[in-house]
């Protein structure tokens, strides 16, 4: 082809873009300022609110992501019960229209939390009637839903509306939880209403119940590697270890990066993939859980994910290994073929002090 570009990359390394699931980035920049923070509503049950009309295509995160690689992710509310509805988003748009890669794919909540001690030396969760009665709010939001997507109504509640994907499959429900009671009681809640499209998401105790997971075909958006255990009594590198343990019982898994920080931190997704290898993955089962293995959880697999013929052109060039923090240098990134820009507010103050550290250096 006379006018096509072409890139020496001999001797580097060429992967498919990273995907970035459950994260707030382009929703905040200053937690402290209320104002900037778009993630969490008014309210505890809010699936008609949807995180892509706050994303923020100029966040200055946004750009660092890029330059490790991640190119994609999943904008997600926070908060309340029903936390609103995701989208998935390119990391490189003038406005959230442009952004946009799948809109509304899924709606988040949060399972009511279990009472457990941090000091046990096992996971038997206390009687709680404080979560029985959470739970049936939860129950009793889910039917009258069901019930509203089952009707032929001409009155339009946009909360009950924003729910009608979940039970006709168009959308995913991810459901956030952490212990083994909370994992449990939220797969038998979706078996319960005959919903095949739950998806959950934290779940620190997964680990725990590897083959009740793998048996329901349950796939998990597994919680930051890089974390302390939930329980004084746990291995202290337990949260290293579940990737391996999850791979080994055949449950579908990829990684996020929830928690303090997140979105300045969410840089470092590849590097948490690369400590699972330290714990037990391969190098290329290490690398799925932020590409292929979450583009299957996010059902967009058939775009993106991997390097084959047919899918989009979302692929980025390293000059080392990706998952090294070390080695890791992304020369080259493109999103459906478009060549992206790869300098960052970061860099460019690096560059800054570098010259000022040169010039007072040579005095």
């Amino acid at each position: 082809i006379s006018d096509a570009e072409y890139y020496d990359v001999i001797g580097k390394h060429i992967y498919p873009g990273l995907i970035l699931p459950n994260t707030t980035l382009g929703l905040a920049d200053i937690d402290a300022v209320r104002a900037t923070r778009d993630f969490d509503e008014v309210g505890d049950f809010n699936p008609h609110v949807r995180s892509i009309i706050a994303y923020n295509t100029d966040s200055p995160v946004v750009p660092t992501v890029r330059t490790n690689g991640i190119l994609i992710g999943q904008i997600t509310p926070r908060g309340g019960v029903v936390s609103g509805t995701s989208s998935l988003v390119e990391f490189d748009a003038w406005n959230y229209e442009d952004a946009l890669y799948k809109q509304d794919d899924a709606v988040h909540m949060n399972w009511p939390k279990s009472s457990f001690s941090y000091w046990g030396h096992d996971h038997q969760e206390k009687v709680d009637d404080e979560f029985e009665k959470k739970l049936s709010e939860v129950e009793e939001f889910f039917n009258k839903a069901r019930s509203y997507a089952k009707s032929s109504s001409k009155k339009t509640d946009l909360r009950l509306e924003a729910m009608r994907g979940v039970f006709n499959g168009s959308k995913g429900l991810f459901v956030h939880v952490r212990t083994v009671k909370e994992i449990k009681s939220a797969v038998l809640f979706a078996k319960n209403l005959n919903l095949d499209n739950l998806v959950l998401v934290g779940a620190n105790d997964a680990w725990r119940v590897a083959d009740f997971l793998a048996e329901n075909e349950i796939p998990v958006v597994l919680n930051r590697v890089h974390r302390l255990p939930m329980r004084k009594s746990e291995d202290v590198d337990i949260a290293y270890k579940s990737a391996k343990i999850l791979l080994d019982a055949g449950v579908l898994f990829c990684l996020d990066y929830e928690g303090d920080m997140e979105r300045m931190g969410a840089r470092n997704l590849p590097f948490t993939a690369g400590t699972t290898v330290a714990y037990g993955l391969t190098r290329e089962e290490a690398l799925m859980s932020i590409t292929l293995s979450a583009a299957k959880i996010l059902k967009i697999d058939g775009s993106l994910g991997s390097l084959e013929p047919g899918k989009d052109a979302t692929l980025f060039v390293s000059e080392g290994d990706a998952l090294d923090m070390m080695t890791n240098d992304v020369s080259l990134a493109f999103i459906r073929g478009k060549k992206l820009e790869l300098g960052n507010h970061q860099i460019d103050l690096y560059e800054k002090y570098k010259k000022r550290h040169k010039k007072l250096s040579n005095k």
